[in-house]
């Protein structure tokens, strides 16, 4: 295991192999420091809503049952942050399971709702690629307080493809892509569908189990074998030229391909049968998604000889209705905290490197680049 040491301006990169025990007990050990400011950051949320210590262990006992149910690996790998990091393990399922965990339980599921993750994604096709490569990239609107927890996780794996996965310390993943070339992100989705039955799976392993696919196929019949608790968005890609945009309430999928070659989605429901059969609900919390969808859909479409990443960075960079753009500017949120763009990671699968700028609206913007 090795672990670049970054400056403050970057995240760091952490790597990890063996058993799924040893991977997360090196992953705990090289960023304690941020895996307990993860911890606490959803911790606090719990606590705001009431939930006492003693609580918080009975519902995280109750996920990890869950948790061992789907897939006793991943487990593991949690026991494994845990006792690298110094923590319990009640406390990194808490960083994993936090929606399950705080709408699925009783009178908290009756509390006022926050959204998940905003963001805005762009994958592009390598026929309307300057580069001729398959581009896929995103704006991870969340918590101002995520440019700390933040890492970057690159897993040697035996059992499967190995993996470069932006996420928060003490999480097994938020997006990324594996070295045969799928890449995944996600974005918040609201609808009426939401909270009324229990997850038979928390999303964050669902996103890790699509990530470790050996291809689009497989990555698609994880996600078709696992019912959610809530709606949510994700843009899954093969580096060869594939993609779809899946569109996901708790108990069906809607999907989208690529328009000429280019996939947009910000964080309101777009396939015509989802508005038809579904009422959106996230849309009162993040309206700016209609105007997000056109502006960067334009901007892709205004190009002559193909988009490259200076055109994607720039769209994602859009601070039209600054702080409430496609990139979002530090302001008080709904949810007791700060709310903005907390990364901005652009991916080429076939080519094994990732970008990510850390606080993107900050000046100078700096990518660092990750290599599989």
């Amino acid at each position: 295991m090795s672990t670049a040491q970054p400056d403050a301006g970057i995240f760091p990169l952490v790597e990890v192999s063996g058993s799924p025990y040893e991977r997360g007990r090196q992953h705990g050990a090289a960023v304690p420091g941020r895996v307990r400011a993860s911890v606490a950051l959803y911790r606090g949320q719990l606590d705001r809503r009431g939930v006492t210590p003693q609580r918080l262990l009975r519902l995280a006992q109750a996920m990890e049952k869950t948790i061992a149910a789907y897939d006793e690996a991943y487990l593991e790998e949690l026991r494994g942050i845990a006792a690298g990091a110094g923590l319990s393990l009640a406390e990194i399922i808490t960083v994993n399971c936090r929606t399950e965990m705080m709408f699925g339980h009783g009178a908290l599921a009756q509390a006022p709702q926050e959204p998940d993750d905003g963001c805005t994604g762009i994958i592009v096709l390598p026929q309307a690629s300057a580069s001729g490569k398959l581009l896929h990239a995103h704006n991870w609107d969340w918590r101002q307080e995520c440019v700390d927890t933040g890492i970057v996780l690159l897993m040697r794996r035996s059992d499967g493809p190995d993996l470069l996965v932006f996420t928060e310390a003490g999480a097994l993943a938020r997006h990324g892509f594996n070295s045969a070339g799928v890449s995944l992100s996600g974005n918040f989705l609201g609808s009426d569908r939401d909270y009324q039955q229990p997850a038979e799976v928390p999303l964050v392993l669902v996103r890790r189990k699509m990530l470790e696919s050996a291809n689009l196929c497989a990555a698609m019949k994880v996600l078709w074998g696992a019912r959610r608790f809530c709606s949510n968005n994700l843009m899954l890609a093969q580096a060869e030229g594939e993609a779809v945009n899946l569109e996901c309430a708790p108990d069906e999928i809607f999907w989208l391909t690529p328009d000429d070659g280019i996939l947009v989605h910000a964080n309101h429901w777009l396939c015509p049968a989802a508005r038809a059969k579904l009422r959106d609900t996230g849309l009162a919390m993040t309206p700016d998604s209609l105007y997000r969808q056109r502006r960067v859909s334009a901007a892709m479409r205004a190009t002559s000889g193909g988009v490259d990443w200076d055109t994607i960075k720039a769209a994602l960079a859009d601070d039209f209705a600054k702080p409430d753009g496609v990139l979002r500017h530090p302001k008080p949120s709904s949810f007791d905290s700060i709310s903005a763009t907390v990364a901005t990671t652009c991916m080429e699968p076939a080519s094994g490197f990732m970008h990510i700028a850390r606080m993107p609206y900050a000046s100078p913007r700096h990518f660092a680049k990750y290599q599989l």
